[in-house]
């Protein structure tokens, strides 16, 4: 399985979004925090914001926000907004897969792989992995 360098740094881009509820981050800002190069970012949020990732406000107040809460935002959403596959195999989806045999068990071994990276990334939200604090002011700032 290989994880994509976009799917990381969008993930940790969402990340630092959670973090942040009060206002909204410029990329700058989040490239700066998570280390990430500036260009790649901006192009990485821009298939978040189509995705209804994140939300965009222009303007000298602007910059990103999450588009839905941390709790509604799993790993698997992240990498199918980025990726569009959990798992390919020689850039290709596994759904048509099929081998003569002797090997023409393997497509089924591949798309249980599938499924279960699917299984553990649909179950880890952004919120999941958020650190104490930061729960802890996301939830000072909604009930406010």
């Amino acid at each position: 399985m290989h994880i994509s360098a976009k799917a990381d740094y969008a993930t940790r881009a969402l990340l630092e979004l959670a973090c942040e509820p009060e206002r909204p981050l410029t990329c700058e800002a989040i490239a700066s925090s998570q280390e990430i190069p500036f260009r790649f970012l901006k192009s990485v949020v821009g298939e978040l914001r189509k995705a209804g990732l994140v939300r965009s406000q222009r303007g000298c107040e602007g910059g990103y926000w999450l588009g839905r809460p941390p709790e509604d935002i799993t790993l698997l959403d992240v990498v199918r907004a980025i990726d569009g596959e959990v798992i390919t195999l020689r850039g290709e989806p596994l759904a048509g897969l099929d081998y003569p045999s002797p090997a023409s068990g393997m497509p089924g071994v591949w798309r249980r792989v599938e499924a279960g990276a699917a299984a553990v990334l649909g179950g880890l939200t952004l919120a999941s992995l958020l650190p104490a604090d930061a729960l802890e002011r996301r939830q000072r700032v909604g009930a406010a």
